[in-house]
Parts: structure tokens; C-alpha cells; sequence
């Protein structure tokens, strides 16, 4: 399994000091290219194995929805999370453009859900994952990750201190990525103070590693 302390967080450590140096500017956006890969299937990144193709190998549609304890989330619900949150911070706060998720992608994925799910009770959590398409899943979180690396790809020296936009946030509101509840809506504050530096190292690399290590989890508890 892969280990957040021993592989990533080294890497993150070295990912935020390059993004800090203007010099070291194209080493900061391949270092961030490849550890976003890690994140995703390496179908869609071109890469070697990767951390996402440890969860979809061999997962069955039972592990995929179930919550072994109400500690417990599900591995549907925390791939859809930082797809999700993916998604919404890529394309609207870094490119100011359209997300990916659309209602073309919602009837195909089998939900009506637009938001991060980070509010939700546990019958909700269930709910969504019970009704999540996990082959549609797998095919939004590899469109998400392919807009995202072209995204990266394409930033510029200027862009990293560029501060995110206040209309952007607003339309993460408007577009149902975020709820008005407490445990969700938080998430445009945190945001809103971040430069684009700032997104890239959180959520867009290491938010997205934890989640993925807690599927791995997940899915070895319960196809043991």
C-alpha cells in the first residue's frame, strides 16, 4: 500500500518549497504533474501504475458502497469527494471555466447530488454510494484528472500568486458544489484566501492522497 508518510509527504514538502522559488518554476509544475498522475489512472495520465489503479483493481461493487462502521465513509463516497472537490477547485477557481460535472454527467452517473458530500449523515453517504455507477465514476474522475492536467500544464509563472476570484467562489455556491450547511459551505472560506499555489497544494495533491489511502483501507477491511 502506498504510504502518505513515507512517499508523499516528502514530496509535498518538496513541492511546496519549488512552487515558492520563481526559478525553479518548471521543476515545481512537473513535480506537481507528477504526483497529481499518482492520484489517477494511468490510463489517463500515461504513467506507470498508480495509487488510484490500487483502489479500482479487483474492487467489488460490495466493498465499493460499504461503510463497515459509522466511523467509517465508503470508498464511492471518498472517490466522489475529492473528484468532486477536484473538479470544482481545478476548473472554476484555478481556470475560471466550466467544471466538468454537468447533467449529461449526472444521469450517466446515476445521482443528482452536485456537491462535495462533506455535510452529510451517514444515510446519506450510504444513499449516494448505493446510487454512484462505479464504472461512470471511474470515467468522471478520468475526465476530471485529464482537464486538470492540462490545466497544470499550461500555468504560468504569474498565475501561481494569482488570488482566487471572489465571482469563482461565488459560483461554486450557485452551481451546488458546496451546501449552506456549516460542514460544507466552510469549504469557500478556505478556499477564498488561497492563491493558486495555494490550491495546488491543497486540495488538488495532498487532500486527494488521504482519501485514496483511505479506500486502500477500506477496500482491504472488506474484501479480506
Amino acid at each position: 500500500m502506498f504510504q502518505p508518510g513515507t512517499d508523499w509527504n516528502p514530496k509535498q514538502a518538496q513541492l511546496k518549497e519549488l512552487l515558492a522559488k520563481p526559478e525553479r518554476f518548471e521543476e515545481a509544475k512537473n513535480l506537481c504533474l507528477e504526483m497529481h498522475s499518482m492520484l489517477h489512472s494511468s490510463v489517463t495520465q500515461g504513467s506507470g501504475s498508480t495509487l488510484m489503479d490500487e483502489v479500482w483493481e479487483g474492487l467489488t461493487d460490495k466493498a465499493f458502497v460499504t461503510m463497515p462502521t459509522v466511523k467509517d465513509v465508503t470508498v464511492a463516497w471518498n472517490i466522489w469527494h475529492i473528484t468532486r472537490i477536484e473538479d470544482l477547485t481545478a476548473n472554476i477557481l484555478i481556470g475560471e471555466r466550466e467544471q466538468v460535472l454537468d447533467e449529461s454527467w449526472l444521469k450517466r452517473l446515476g445521482v443528482q447530488v452536485k456537491d462535495t458530500g462533506n455535510a452529510m449523515t451517514d444515510d446519506e453517504i450510504l444513499e449516494l454510494s448505493k446510487n454512484l455507477k462505479m464504472d461512470e465514476l471511474k470515467n468522471y474522475r478520468d475526465a476530471v484528472g485529464s482537464r486538470t492536467k492540462e490545466l497544470i500544464d499550461n500555468l504560468t509563472l504569474p498565475d501561481l500568486k494569482r488570488k482566487v476570484r471572489k465571482e469563482s467562489i461565488d459560483r461554486i455556491l450557485e452551481e451546488g458544489g458546496v451546501t449552506k450547511q456549516g460542514d460544507s459551505i466552510w469549504l469557500l472560506d478556505f478556499w477564498g484566501r488561497k492563491n493558486i499555489t495555494g490550491i495546488l497544494l491543497m486540495p488538488i495533491t495532498r487532500h486527494q492522497v488521504g482519501h485514496l489511502n483511505d479506500s486502500l483501507k477500506l477496500k482491504k477491511k472488506l474484501q479480506k
